[in-house]
């Protein structure tokens, strides 16, 4: 597990800021920005940081960004660091100042001096988010978790608040340590048993295997499977937190390594498909910080675990599968397996549960890349509620997700000749055509959301809040969509 940042909250001390060896930050809006901590290292610096202010460098310093004074005469750190920010600002604003404070912090301890400071939380969360690196198989590569001490005025309300953000943030890393895994690695027999650890924080987890899956009629999902060395399995994860009502449901697509099957994928770029468990990673990431934030709310998490490989055993274009709900699926094309897993689970979580609402997540297709790029992910749903909640939740995280349409116009596309419906339509409107595809396992009472998160589940590039790689986007808004409106109880339907 990659570290998280250590946060330690403690009451302003001036008379030792002389002595603290590694960085210190302050927040600074204008030249008049002087409170207790700021006129004491003014004084210690004799005067450098009212000149630094007063400067046209500081000027033209954008708002939230971060600059340094190395080596300041008068104090025992290496560095000072001054961000302008308002004391005042708003969410974003502290969460992407947090973003600069994380890459200029040389990985030596950090001291906040944060006095009235209001967005304090999501300025850590920022921090917290940004401080990453995937390590684990890197031979000698130690990790480095950032020490931050933090100055306040309320010790107690401040570090609660910290304590919640890092709860999130610790789910986003194991979501994040999971994507970046290899599949030789993440098997999806030690998926499983790092879902299994769950346990200890007080989720029930209980784990499917093959003889189970074939007994409940899960042939759709084991078809995927069956050309693999690797054991499907489905992965049900519980957190109780709320009171006797039903649970809302957490549905993911776990492919630990996708080749394609027998509709073999282009070589280059093929490594990357150890990427395509996203959807399972952010539900055991949002399962997990659930129960660090000890939610009061009943969640169920379940993901399908499978490996999508070539063999005398695979499943074959053409060949025509029963899934759980007992409808006949033709496969046209095995790189379509996404939603041959979530069709049987997103059934099963039905049958089993009866939940309030269902949000799915997979890296289902390519094609909601070429429309939406890496910076927003495909929302589709019958219920404008749950849309509408997901999205705001989305926004207030800074995670990117946009509605896309659905419509039986579509449903010709899948239309087969030999079954109820094929696994694939034509190149046009593919995602849409999944969408459509999953609809068809819903419930026509059930609210549910699908979520194709292919363009953001992994990214080729840094982004606001990860480094290269896995980002974890997902859970933070699935958390805050489960806050703001699973746990007061409001309806879905709609």
């Amino acid at each position: 597990m990659t570290p998280l940042t250590n946060f330690s909250v403690v009451e302003i001390d001036v008379a030792k800021l002389d002595q603290f060896e590694g960085q210190i930050l302050i927040f600074a809006a204008d030249s008049n920005s002087f409170d207790v901590v700021s006129r004491k290292i003014n004084g210690l610096t004799n005067g450098a940081l009212e000149r630094f202010l007063g400067s046209e460098e500081f000027e033209k310093l954008g708002n939230g960004k971060v600059h340094t004074l190395s080596f300041p005469t008068g104090l025992a750190a290496q560095s000072l660091l001054i961000a302008k920010i308002s004391l005042n600002t708003s969410i974003a604003e502290a969460r992407s100042c947090g973003v600069e404070i994380c890459k200029s912090a040389a990985g030596v301890k950090l001291l906040l001096a944060a006095g009235h400071f209001k967005r304090l939380a999501d300025l850590a969360e920022g921090i917290g988010l940004r401080n990453y690196e995937y390590l684990d198989q890197k031979t000698n590569a130690t990790p480095k978790p950032l020490n931050v001490t933090v100055m306040v005025k309320n010790v107690s309300m401040q570090s609660s608040s910290i304590a919640a953000k890092m709860a999130v943030v610790d789910g986003v890393f194991f979501t994040r340590d999971l994507v970046n895994a290899p599949a030789n690695v993440l098997t999806t027999t030690t998926f499983s048993e790092q879902l299994i650890k769950l346990s200890e924080l007080g989720i029930d987890v209980q784990v499917l295997d093959e003889p189970e899956l074939e007994k409940l009629g899960m042939r759709a999902l084991l078809c995927v499977g069956q050309g693999s060395s690797s054991p499907s399995k489905v992965v049900v994860m519980r957190w109780n937190g709320g009171g006797e009502e039903a649970p809302f449901a957490l549905v993911g697509k776990g492919v630990v390594f996708d080749t394609g099957g027998i509709s073999l994928k282009p070589a280059g770029g093929m490594e990357n498909m150890t990427m395509d468990m996203g959807g399972a990673g952010v539900v055991a990431g949002t399962m997990k910080a659930l129960a660090l934030r000890n939610a009061a709310a009943n969640v169920v998490g379940v993901v399908g675990l499978v490996e999508n490989m070539p063999s005398g055993n695979a499943t074959r274009p053409g060949d025509v599968v029963k899934s759980m709900k007992g409808d006949t699926i033709e496969v046209i094309n095995t790189d379509a397996e996404g939603r041959l897993v979530l069709a049987d689970i997103l059934w099963y979580t039905q049958e089993r549960f009866n939940p309030t609402g269902i949000i799915d997540l997979a890296t289902l297709t390519g094609a909601i890349i070429v429309g939406l790029g890496h910076e927003m992910a495909g929302v589709f749903s019958n219920s404008d509620t749950l849309t509408k909640h997901f999205i705001n939740a989305a926004v207030a995280e800074g995670e990117g997700a946009w509605r896309m349409p659905l419509a039986p116009a579509y449903d010709e596309q899948l239309k087969s000749r030999i079954a109820d419906m094929k696994n694939v339509g034509t190149r046009s409107a593919g995602s849409i055509t999944a969408g459509q595809f999953l609809q068809r396992f819903v419930k026509s009472d059930m609210p549910w959301a699908h979520l194709d998160i292919a363009g953001v589940a992994s990214i080729d590039a840094s982004s606001a809040f990860s480094p290269k790689g896995a980002t974890g986007w997902g859970v933070r808004a699935l958390i805050r969509m489960i806050a703001d409106h699973y746990e007061t109880k409001e309806e879905l339907a709609g």
